[in-house]
This record gives C-alpha cells, structure tokens and sequence, in this order.
C-alpha cells in the first residue's frame, strides 16, 4: 500500500461518475430526466426548467433539495422518476472489484441518490459485493452532500474515524467537507464537475480512473 494511504481502515466510494466512467452518460440520462420532470412541474419549457435545475443544484447541493425547498415536492416522486433510466452503458469492470476487494478495512458507498438505485448500479458493475453498506440521501436525512451534516450523519451511523477514512469523488466540491474533518481525500477528475473551483488544497489525489488509482496504490511498496 502507498505509505501515505497505510493509516487508512475505511474506504468511502461516490458512486456516480466514480465507480464508473463519466463517459457512460449515465447520469447525463438523470440529468435530462430531472429537467423534464422540472419542466413538467412548473409549465416551463425545457430550456428554462434546465436553468432552474442547475440553480438549485447550485444553491441547494442537489435539485432534489431545491425542488424540496421551493415546491414541497415528494423526493420519493422525484427519485423514482429520475432514475427510470436504462442502464446498457454500464459493464461488469473485473479489475476495480479486485482492487476494491483488496483494500484493507471497510468500504461504503456514499451516494446523493437512493439506495435502490445504488443496488442496480452496483449489481452492473459487478460490485454488488464489493461494499458493506449504501449511505444515501434518506440515510442523510434528505439532506445532501456537500453539507456537513452528510459527512457528521455518515461517521455516526458507522462509528468512523475521520482520520482514518479515505473519500473518493468525482465533485472536487464534496470533498471539502470531507478533508475539513480529517478524511484522505481522492477526486476522481474526469469532466463531470460542473463548476470548477480554484481552490483545491482540500484534494489530497487526483486521478482520472479510479480502478488504475487503486491498482497504483495497492502496488507501491
């Protein structure tokens, strides 16, 4: 292991745009369904349903919780909608389970969306046994990364040290929280990030795949 990663015993993977790749498009699928189920709430056409999602994304963390706030809409309603996706870009990826399965210590998925979601994501990737447990956006309390009280909620319910966690995220902005507490923060830069913020002293790695990372590390004596 990287002597830099040895006092790590909890590996906390995202798992949109990180688990797998950005050019899957999974999420751009999501994307488009959040925009319409936007434009249909509100009688908007699709261009100024896309601005507002994309000013709550900005504003609240995630649409779902600007859609909360604003519209007192059914986040259960919203997230059946935006997830009826196909899922064909995904592949089974053999070489990140044996990785993941290497790595010394728990590993947990920490997800703004919804755990039945994660579980089909999960099972396409062929990680469905990889990780001990989904934390998602029920678990937070609908309250959504990067809030603080995503991250204080997450070591709560597994009794994790932050000190002695690792974060993985393609959105450079949910690490912050994560390395303010102490974790090893990964970004996985890969084009997702929609909005870039200069500051990136909370990123302690980069890489733009996750599976050759972990190799990498695991490798380096």
């Amino acid at each position: 292991m990287l002597p830099a990663l040895a006092h790590v015993d909890t590996w906390i993977f995202d798992l949109d745009n990180t688990l797998y790749p950005a050019r899957a498009d999974l999420f751009g699928h999501i994307d488009r369904r959040m925009t319409q189920f936007v434009a249909e709430l509100l009688g908007l056409d699709r261009e100024a349903a896309w601005r507002l999602q994309k000013d709550y994304f900005l504003e609240h963390g995630t649409t779902l919780a600007g859609l909360m706030a604003e519209h007192q809409v059914d986040p259960h309603a919203f997230l059946a909608y935006v997830h009826d996706i196909e899922m064909d870009a995904l592949e089974a990826n053999a070489p990140l389970a044996a990785a993941i399965a290497r790595l010394p210590g728990r590993k947990l998925v920490f997800t703004n969306g919804d755990k039945p979601y994660a579980l089909k994501v999960l099972d396409r990737l062929g990680l469905g046994e990889s990780f001990e447990a989904v934390h998602d956006i029920h678990a937070m309390d609908l309250v959504p990364k990067p809030d603080p009280s995503a991250y204080a909620g997450l070591c709560r319910a597994f009794d994790i040290a932050p000190s002695r966690a690792l974060f993985v995220e393609d959105m450079a902005r949910n690490l912050k929280p994560a390395k303010a507490i102490g974790m090893t923060t990964v970004w996985v830069d890969n084009g997702s990030e929609q909005h870039h913020d200069a500051d990136r002293t909370y990123v302690d790695f980069v890489t733009d795949d996750i599976t050759t990372w972990l190799e990498t590390a695991l490798e380096t004596r």
